[in-house]
This record gives structure tokens, sequence and C-alpha cells, in this order.
């Protein structure tokens, strides 16, 4: 609970894939990433501007389509990144999770070399 309001977490598209192949898998590195999703998640329902917050000029332009206006970064272990946005409404906090990528897929979202 923050300010009063009811925070809740969602996945969706992308997000929501990786994360269900992530349950669906039984490795070392699936595992120990699923926990530190989960250890996330548990945090943003307290605090969900717990991650970095990506200034505006730096959203890309794919997401800003999708109609996210602010958005948020958070590392995981073995070096992923999880991408999340806030929305919010009288009543309630709503967290979407947008996307749980690797390091090269986070470089290549946002353009870096």
């Amino acid at each position: 609970m923050m300010f009063g309001k009811d925070v809740r977490v969602f996945m969706k598209d992308q997000a929501k894939d990786s994360y269900l192949l992530l349950k669906s898998r039984s490795d070392k590195e699936s595992q120990s990433l699923l926990n530190s999703i989960n250890r996330i998640i548990d945090i943003l329902k307290n605090n969900p501007q717990y991650g970095n917050p990506i200034p505006k000029r730096l959203i890309p332009k794919s997401l800003i389509k999708e109609g996210i206006q602010n958005l948020y970064r958070v590392e995981l272990s073995n070096f992923w990144r999880m991408l999340y946005t806030i929305e919010g409404t009288k009543i309630e906090i709503l967290v979407f999770v947008l996307k749980i990528m690797n390091h090269k897929e986070y470089n290549k979202l946002f353009g870096y070399k």
C-alpha cells in the first residue's frame, strides 16, 4: 500500500511470456532469474517507484506508440532488466511489467552499442 492506495502488479505481453517460460524451465539460471523477478514484484507492491526512472526523452519510440508515458528499469540477476510503467486511479496504483530482457536485448531496444 502506498499513499493509502492498493498497489497491484500485472505482467503484460512480452514480460508475461518471458515469465511463463522461466517458470516452465528448471535450470539454475532460470530459477535464479525467476526468484529475482518475484523479489522485485514484492518490492514494487510496497514501493512502485523502486526502479530507476528513465527520462522521457529516452523512452523507446515503440513504447511511446503503445501509450507509455513513464518507464522504470530494475536490474535483475544475471544482468537481465525489467521495464515497467505506473498508472493510477483514485483508488489504486497499477504497475504494468512490460519487458523482461537480457542485457543484449535491452541495449538493442534503447539503441545502445
